[in-house]
């Protein structure tokens, strides 16, 4: 009859709503799951990306920056140049060495302070670090005092320098530095905005 037939187009019309909304619900369910997983495989990703950047630069601070510190106060010249690689750029306001010449200046200013019984300190900070797993740029502030006879000196500067990781081991490749950011001279206000790394 008439009345059945519209009552049988009724429920066909509900029955594709039902199974309308059942897939939307269902859709956007599975949506929102491959969603909080993906996020939670990029989270993870990240985390360990950082993790690994922060491992690498503790592994640099160990075997560059702490021993360059130690070795720069005890006049240790040789210590000292043994952290460069064996072909380094060295820029100062000076020139450009690719020469390695710097390194004989180390051993012969360093000789002759020892001879002055001259001491030194040596504090900086890091200001940005940028690091892969075997190159690192790293930009700085440092102090330097020497201490003659009573009298101190004090030397500020900024550094640019470029690691690269040779056979397992993070050498200086690239030295640069200047008393001067943007045509100004640096001063203690400066670089005290920071504490020194590794007082």
């Amino acid at each position: 009859s008439y009345a059945q037939s519209l009552q049988m187009q009724a429920f066909v019309i509900q029955t594709r709503r039902i199974n309308l909304f059942l897939h939307t619900t269902l859709f956007i369910m599975i949506t929102k799951y491959v969603i909080s997983v993906l996020a939670i495989c990029i989270s993870n990703v990240l985390f360990a990306q950082t993790s690994s950047v922060k491992s690498l630069q503790t592994e640099i601070d160990q075997q560059v920056w702490r021993p360059f510190q130690i070795a720069f106060e005890a006049l240790d010249a040789h210590a000292l140049n043994d952290l460069y690689a064996d072909k380094v750029l060295r820029v100062t306001p000076a020139g450009i060495d690719t020469k390695g010449a710097f390194k004989q200046q180390n051993l012969a200013s360093m000789e002759q302070s020892k001879k002055g019984n001259v001491k030194l300190q040596l504090a900086f900070w890091l200001d940005s670090r940028q690091t892969t797993t075997d190159t690192s740029y790293e930009v700085g502030f440092f102090k330097i005092t020497s201490i003659v006879n009573g009298q101190r000196n004090v030397s500020l500067g900024q550094f640019h320098i470029v690691l690269k990781k040779l056979n397992g081991q993070w050498k200086i490749v690239q030295d640069w530095d200047s008393d001067e950011v943007n045509g100004q001279k640096i001063t203690e206000e400066d670089f005290n905005r920071k504490s020194s790394q590794f007082d």
